[in-house]
């Protein structure tokens, strides 16, 4: 800090003429220079009384006195004290303060160029006794000096870098600027000087403009990826006592493609079984590479190309993975050997010269054998058949093997669901499909079955197939109308006039199309056919003067045939009603007109009369059954009368658990049944039942039955390969408890005893009750 102040003085210039000074505008600079003006005078230039340049002061001034600045003075101060000076303007009165009598002008505080470079002020100079200005105002400033108080300083302190590995030597990476708060126009206060304390021999840096620069060739990435480099910022132009500031740069090598690929191991051997679906992965390989990102992307290829394998690229993982191309068969062959290439997806001009950016290796691959199911020698089959064939007749054959090396035998089923109506049948041991009903193409023309092949030795392994049959057609349907219609002819019709147009349909399809031919009989006096060759006939009157009275409807036979064989045919009954029509042929009504004297009823009069009769005799059957069945005498006469009444109990068994519900062991062999066994589900009211010997000392019914039974199902071709439980029903020949009714008995009611229902047991608890309750022995 500079501690002497130079005083500097303002030099005035007297006012030589009493005159008062001019402002220095364009319209004055004649008077200032006596130039004379347009009529004829001569001018005198005017003088300032005072002038003065700017002041300059030192910021920081760190004495205890105030700073001296300078010194105001006018040649109008005679000394006398009747001159006063005051200061106005930035900072007078609080920073910058003047001897009113003397002029001198002080800063009250330490001053900061950095905080305002220059203030501006006025300053006037008054009489002290009448407070008249003596000078006019006048503007000066005062201009702050700089001192080197302020380091360098750079926006951040730390920056983030990256250059390519590989970089030639000068390559620029960054550029790092300081900034100095000094006057950058005075001294060398804010002159910066770039200079690198850590980062060599690696980096150099600027030392004008800050800009870092590789310094090392052949640095590389996979050696060593990051660098810290410290730069500094130095005023004073680098000189001795200089600021200074710094920075850290942290920079990083990215990374170039200039690492090939490398297999660790040249040889890989990978396992497959043999049932490894198509596109299966069966193992993975792996080359290095130690770039990064894109420049570490690989391309994995099999050298040649294979049927069976393949290999594909893990973006991912970037492994290579071998994929199956086509099905293996461990019987066909159970060894595989190929080379693998691998290579760089993108390469980099400046590195591929002298280096091979691919490598190989082999793989071998072992196929393991598995239980295979059987496969069908086509997939899927098309079987066609007429559908005139018979239930039984042969319709095709699947044929399916065992593709192990054992070759296990094959057994063949339909499967039944998607044969529910049980049309086809197949022979487990040859595949040969039958059918066991007549097919009808016009109910069905595909028939879509699915066999299942199944190993014998384990039925685990099973296969299926579609089998598609085609139900042919057989020209067996005739044809048709194919509409009906509603036809009437005119009474006023002429002879040979077009009543309706027909035309047939054939649910048949033969191959060369429908060709349909129509007829009527020769003999028929109202109306002829004329038919057009296109599948459709119009029929036409013969006469002319139909007579609704005489007959309001005709019956027209036509006769239809195809032209397939066999030829087939039928008789379409064609319905003409005769119709009052007007002039121009429109129907009007075609309801027949009832005449209070006509010969004859007419065909609805008829009809209605008929319906009556058939009501009437309808009616005297049924009043005659209600009265035969009033003379009938009640098959109960009694409460006690108990001929066949069915009676309901409504109980429920005792589920899955009631074991001792129902026997069938009795079923088999009555003279076995355990008496002492009772139920579960209810409680005994009899320790020792009653138990009543069966009168039937031979079940032959019930074993003949059962054996006819199994007979059936073992000869029933349509049964499953594998073991059912066939359930059936069988009342046997007689009960236990015999017949309990009293048709066939000739006592009468009063001779009847129910006491022994008493004695059956549990089971007929609820009929003795209602029996023995009964009584008129026990009602007295």
């Amino acid at each position: 800090m500079i501690t002497n102040q130079v005083l500097l003085f303002l030099m005035m210039l007297s006012i030589l003429w009493p005159s008062t000074a001019l402002p220095f505008l364009s319209r004055n600079i004649g008077n200032l220079f006596g130039m004379t003006e347009s009529d004829g005078r001569i001018l005198q230039r005017s003088k300032r009384g005072w002038m003065w340049n700017q002041f300059f002061l030192l910021e920081e001034y760190t004495g205890n006195d105030h700073q001296y600045v300078g010194k105001l003075h006018s040649n109008m101060d005679k000394g006398d004290g009747t001159v006063r000076y005051i200061l106005t303007g930035d900072g007078a009165g609080t920073l910058f303060l003047i001897d009113e009598k003397s002029g001198d002008i002080h800063a009250t505080k330490r001053l900061d160029r950095e905080e305002k470079a220059m203030y501006t002020l006025n300053a006037k100079v008054l009489d002290r006794n009448t407070n008249a200005e003596l000078e006019p105002d006048t503007e000066f400033n005062i201009k702050i000096h700089d001192i080197n108080d302020n380091e360098p300083k750079f926006a951040k302190e730390i920056y983030f870098a990256s250059v390519p590995e590989m970089s030639e030597v000068g390559t620029s990476v960054v550029t790092v600027t300081a900034s100095d708060a000094d006057d950058q126009t005075y001294g060398n206060s804010a002159k910066l000087v770039y200079s690198i304390l850590q980062g060599q021999p690696y980096f150099s840096v600027d030392s004008e403009n800050g800009t870092i620069k590789t310094a090392l060739p052949g640095m590389d990435r996979e050696v060593k990826e990051n660098y810290q480099v410290v730069i500094q910022a130095k005023d004073m132009a680098g000189q001795m006592g200089g600021l200074s500031g710094t920075t850290t740069v942290s920079i990083t090598l990215s990374d170039v493609n200039d690492s090939p690929p490398r297999f660790a191991n040249h040889s890989f051997r990978v396992t497959a079984v043999e049932s490894t679906e198509i596109g299966g992965a069966i193992g993975r390989i792996k080359a290095d590479d130690p770039d990064i990102g894109r420049n570490a992307e690989m391309e994995y290829s099999i050298v040649g190309g294979h049927d069976i394998f393949n290999i594909i690229t893990d973006q991912t993982t970037q492994e290579g993975v071998i994929i199956i191309k086509k099905e293996l068969d461990y019987e066909t062959k159970k060894d595989f050997e190929f080379r693998v290439e691998v290579r760089n997806t993108y390469l980099d001009a400046r590195f591929i010269h002298g280096l091979q950016f691919k490598d190989y290796a082999t793989v071998k691959v072992s196929v393991e054998d598995v239980d295979e199911p059987p496969i069908f020698t086509r997939n899927p089959y098309v079987i066609e058949v007429h559908e005139d064939t018979a239930a039984g007749s042969f319709v095709g054959v699947v044929l399916a093997r065992d593709p192990d090396a054992d070759n296990k035998p094959v057994k063949y089923s339909i499967d039944r669901h998607t044969d529910l109506e049980r049309l086809f049948n197949i022979d487990s041991v040859n595949g040969t499909i039958t059918t066991l009903k007549a097919l009808d193409r016009e109910m069905s023309k595909w028939h879509n079955i699915s066999v299942v092949a199944t190993e014998i030795n384990n039925p685990r392994q099973t296969t299926r197939v579609p089998v598609f049959i085609k139900v042919l057609d057989v020209n067996d349907n005739a044809p048709e109308f194919a509409m009906s219609y509603d036809t009437f002819v005119c009474e006023n019709v002429k002879a040979g006039q077009l009543i309706q147009t027909i035309s047939a349909v054939d649910t048949d399809e033969p191959l060369v199309g429908h060709k349909f031919v129509f007829t009527v009989s020769a003999t028929n006096p109202n109306f002829t056919i004329v038919d057009r060759e296109d599948n459709t006939a119009n029929i036409m009157t013969r006469r002319g003067g139909f007579n609704r009275r005489e007959m309001s409807m005709y019956f027209l036979p036509v006769v239809i045939s195809d032209n397939d064989y066999p030829i087939q045919s039928s008789t379409s009954t064609l319905i003409v009603r005769v119709c009052a029509c007007d002039s121009r042929g429109n129907m009007q009504s075609c309801s027949p007109e009832v005449l209070p004297f006509s010969d004859g009823l007419t065909t609805g009069a008829l009809v209605a009369i008929l319906l009556c009769v058939i009501i009437l005799l309808m009616i005297v059957v049924l009043f005659a059954a209600l009265r035969r069945q009033r003379k009938k005498e009640p098959l109960i006469i009694s409460k006690e009368d108990v001929r066949d009444n069915v009676v309901s109990y409504n109980d429920e068994g005792g589920g899955e658990e009631d074991t001792q519900a129902f026997d069938i062991g009795t079923l088999r062999n009555p003279e076995v049944m355990d008496a002492n066994k009772l139920r579960r589900d209810i409680i005994p009211e009899m320790l020792f039942p009653f138990r009543r010997t069966s009168p039937i000392k031979d079940n032959t019914d019930v074993r003949d039955f059962i054996n006819g039974r199994l007979q059936e199902n073992d000869s029933d071709p349509t049964a499953p390969p594998y073991d059912s439980l066939a359930t059936y029903a069988y009342e046997g020949s007689g009960s236990l408890a015999e017949s309990l009714s009293s048709l066939e008995s000739a006592a009468t009611e009063g001779d009847h005893d129910y006491d022994y229902l008493s004695n059956w047991g549990p089971q007929f608890k609820k009929l003795a009750e209602m029996y023995i309750g009964k009584s008129p022995e026990r009602e007295t």
